[in-house]
């Protein structure tokens, strides 16, 4: 009992630091914009963007909890064998996270916890105990790694085009305006980036609260899968002190180096990107924020001159997007080999 309580502990602080890597990671998604933009000091924008993070996870409801904390099958094994797989899949996330942010890459924190939980769940005791959700496709349902996996590829190309269209729609609107209008764009920002913020609380501490969930399930300690307040609370503050840690590298790339991004832009972005990450929210879908982020400046730069979108940087971002699942997933089975070596074949 004391080894699994030992295993226990040490699972949820992982929970909690990949909770922590994902808000320090996804920092620069959030605030890039309004950097890019110069409608806040950096300062600023950590600060207003930390506070309405915090209320994201604690008002945003738990319907992305529970499909994170569902599409992994570990009821039927013993607890030691299945928090191992759970801490060994946020190690391959957690080691993904940073390698990207060191090279100062957007990659989807989403797609790096999926492909570590795969990974590790299928070396340990195989893809029967990953819920994919094929059969329940058949009969018109989305569940499991389909659902998870149709939220993260459909977001990104609804950014885009909504941020194409919302682009041309604020170009009609702002058609003959005085160059003294940016600047009353730059103070709207204020709320469009607090309602991003939001919404990525809503959604991304969603995932580490469905995982630390489900660890507290696997490890007897609660009786069935329902989200308590305090790791609504945990994951809440261990989101938002790595927002205000901040990954700088990426702003730069977010920021400045697809599109060259004004107060307008910024304004389309986030207001994009908000809109589709709370509706996202709403209907349980995990969907990620780089993504989002990154496509709607994407279609916003595409709406005005295509041209001048560096087209090879995105192609960069789309790269790793790719390769970002199975980097995790390849990571956690090296983490699962180590562990498994260090615990032994006891169950």
């Amino acid at each position: 009992m004391d080894s699994l309580l030992l295993l226990t502990a040490a699972t949820l602080l992982v929970v909690l630091l990949f909770d922590y890597t994902n808000g320090f990671h996804d920092a620069a998604n959030i605030v890039a914009t309004v950097i890019a933009s110069r409608a806040m000091t950096p300062v600023q924008a950590v600060l207003v963007v930390a506070f309405f993070e915090f209320l994201g996870p604690l008002l945003g409801g738990t319907a992305v909890a529970n499909t994170i904390g569902k599409f992994v099958s570990l009821d039927d094994l013993p607890a030691r064998l299945s928090l191992a797989i759970l801490l060994c899949g946020l190690l391959g996330a957690i080691a993904w996270n940073l390698l990207t942010w060191y090279f100062g890459i957007p990659s989807s924190s989403s797609h790096a916890l999926v492909g570590g939980l795969i990974g590790s769940v299928s070396v340990a005791v195989g893809s029967e105990h990953v819920v994919w959700g094929l059969k329940e496709l058949a009969a018109g349902h989305l569940t499991g790694i389909v659902k998870v996996l149709a939220a993260l590829l459909l977001s990104p190309l609804i950014g885009f085009w909504v941020g194409f269209l919302l682009h041309r729609l604020l170009t009609v609107i702002l058609r003959g305006a005085r160059p003294a209008a940016n600047q009353h764009l730059r103070s709207t920002q204020f709320f469009t980036a607090a309602g991003l913020a939001f919404a990525h609380g809503a959604n991304d501490a969603q995932k580490s609260m469905g995982i630390l969930t489900l660890v507290l399930l696997l490890g007897g300690f609660i009786p069935r899968f329902e989200v308590p307040f305090w790791v609504m609370l945990a994951c809440a503050c261990a989101m938002t002190l790595g927002i205000l840690s901040g990954g700088w590298r990426i702003v730069r790339t977010l920021g400045f180096a697809i599109y060259r991004v004004r107060p307008q832009h910024a304004l389309g972005s986030q207001l994009t990107s908000a809109a589709v990450i709370l509706a996202a929210s709403l209907g349980g879908a995990p969907v990620s924020t780089t993504h989002v982020v990154a496509t709607s400046i994407m279609g916003i730069g595409a709406s005005e001159r295509p041209r001048a979108v560096r087209w090879n940087k995105a192609g960069e971002i789309a790269t790793t997007w790719v390769v970002t699942i199975p980097g995790a997933a390849l990571v956690a089975i090296q983490a699962y080999a180590l562990v498994h070596l260090f615990l032994g074949n006891r169950p």
